[in-house]
C-alpha cells in the first residue's frame, strides 16, 4: 500500500509533497504497466507554467505516446534529468527514480482534491 502522503489523479499520476509548497510527481506503476517499455520522456522546462489539467509531457513508449497532465496549477521547478537517458527508470521504479518534475503550487490546497491510496485503488479496480 502506498504511502498515505502520496495522493493521486484519474489520469494515473502521483502527487507526493516534497516541502510546504513543492509537490513530486510522477505517473503510477500502474500506468507504466499500461504503457510497457519507456522509451522516451518529454518534461516541461524549469521555469514554465502550468495549470492542472494542462499537458505538461509525454512518455513514449514501445506501445503508444501518452501525455503527462499537470495535476496542479504551479511553476516548474525541477525535472528528473536522469530520465533523458535512462527513461526506463519509469518502469523500473516510477514512485522513486522514475519521478518526472516537481512543481511549486499556486495553491497548496490543491492537493485536498487529489485522489488517497484508497480512491486510486478503487479506480484501477474498475479499470
Amino acid at each position: 500500500m502506498a504511502a498515505p502522503e502520496i495522493k493521486y489523479t484519474e489520469e494515473h499520476e502521483w502527487v507526493q509533497r516534497v516541502s510546504e509548497d513543492t509537490v513530486r510527481i510522477g505517473i503510477t506503476d500502474y500506468a507504466q504497466q499500461q504503457l510497457g517499455d519507456v522509451v522516451f520522456v518529454q518534461l516541461p522546462e524549469v521555469g514554465q507554467q502550468v495549470a492542472a489539467g494542462d499537458s505538461m509531457g509525454e512518455v513514449e513508449s514501445t506501445k503508444s505516446v501518452s501525455d503527462i497532465y499537470a495535476p496542479v496549477t504551479g511553476e516548474i521547478t525541477a525535472g528528473n534529468s536522469a530520465l533523458e537517458d535512462q527513461p526506463e527508470l519509469v518502469n523500473s521504479d516510477a514512485a522513486g527514480e522514475g519521478w518526472m518534475v516537481e512543481i511549486r503550487l499556486a495553491d497548496p490546497e490543491q492537493l485536498s482534491g487529489l485522489l488517497d491510496a484508497e480512491g486510486y485503488q478503487k479506480l484501477i479496480d474498475q479499470a
